[in-house]
């Protein structure tokens, strides 16, 4: 049985909604089916590329917010019960 390719959108142009969606997919295939070699690496390769373009989309997002804060972010503190 063939298998239809897939088309996917270049990285850089994914939203984060998108790159993160994509990725839990291929988490998903990389954990629960059987992939050939060959597959399996294009996978992973396709997923190390969204994990580095979620990064830097965040990074950005935050700078971003700093620059409108004027100020240094503080770290996220969970408050103690």
């Amino acid at each position: 049985m063939a298998k239809s390719k897939v088309v996917t959108k270049p990285v850089e142009e994914l939203t984060y909604e998108e790159a993160l969606a994509e990725l839990e997919v291929i988490v998903a295939s990389l954990e629960g089916e059987q992939n050939p070699l060959e597959d399996s690496m294009k996978l992973f390769e396709r997923g190390q590329a969204l994990v580095a373009h979620c990064s830097a989309l965040l990074e950005s997002a935050q700078l971003k917010v700093q620059k409108l804060s004027g100020e240094s972010l503080m770290p996220f503190e969970e408050e103690s019960e």
